[in-house]
């Protein structure tokens, strides 16, 4: 059978990486690269015997490049922390990778907001690309959030991808703060222009969105909340970039 590289890239990750890894046991490689942890996730990684290797941050796309590039396996798979592999999909990667009729292979995943999963909000359905064949795909993105590349056929398979992605709305907020930055940083080196007004027409047109046109008032008072993360990480993202350029302009 092919051998699977599982790869996890980690940042404080303590609470999640252990049960992330232990959900990727049945991968022959499991490989993390931290961007220098100050929890126990280096100690908690190479207990569950993953390989871990320390990478100063470069961005959600290339530090995952690094991780691809210390990886052995024919097939590629890759989770956050914060996501487990269900015993389902665990059979169905399987069953994937011998078979090879494709080059990558797309799964559901399944978010939780505040202990709640979220299956409108847009989060659900949410297919994303985690399974290559290794040289067929690579990670595109800088700073802020990345996606793969894979050249050749894309199929989908059963089985679901589970994402602890908010536990408490206090880590929502850490979460906005994180990635409104990432964007902001994006935005900028893109050479896009930003406005004062941009950052509260988007802030609200995001909440728009999520709340109303993707149904998140069917997720009921977590949906709302949701809504609320959402507009408030469009809304910091825009005026990060615009105080940025006004401070260097």
């Amino acid at each position: 059978m092919p051998r699977i590289t599982a790869i996890v890239i980690t940042k404080d990750n303590g609470r999640d990486i252990g049960d992330c890894l232990d959900s990727l046991a049945f991968c022959d490689e499991r490989v993390v690269v931290d961007s220098g942890s100050t929890d126990d996730t280096v100690k908690i990684a190479r207990e569950k015997g993953a390989s871990v290797t320390f990478q100063e941050w470069l961005g959600f796309g290339p530090q995952k490049n690094v991780a691809l590039g210390l990886a052995h396996g024919d097939w590629i798979l890759w989770l956050d922390a914060d996501e487990r592999v269900t015993p389902a999909l665990k059979i169905a990667i399987e069953s994937a990778v011998e078979s090879g009729a494709a080059d990558g292979y797309e799964m559901s995943r399944l978010s939780t907001f505040c202990g709640r999963p979220m299956r409108h909000s847009g989060w659900h359905p949410d297919y994303v690309l985690r399974l290559f064949r290794h040289g067929r795909g690579r990670f595109s993105g800088g700073l802020g959030h990345d996606h793969v590349i894979c050249e050749g056929k894309v199929a989908r398979i059963p089985g679901v991808i589970l994402h602890f992605a908010v536990r408490r709305l206090e880590d929502s907020l850490v979460r906005v703060d994180r990635y409104s930055t990432a964007g902001a940083q994006t935005m900028l080196a893109s050479g896009r222009r930003v406005w004062f007004a941009t950052g509260i027409t988007r802030g609200l047109f995001a909440f728009f969105r999520t709340y109303v046109l993707q149904l998140g008032f069917l997720d009921g008072r977590l949906g709302f909340l949701l809504a609320v993360a959402n507009a408030e990480g469009t809304y910091y993202r825009y005026m990060k970039a615009w105080l940025k350029a006004r401070r260097d302009g």
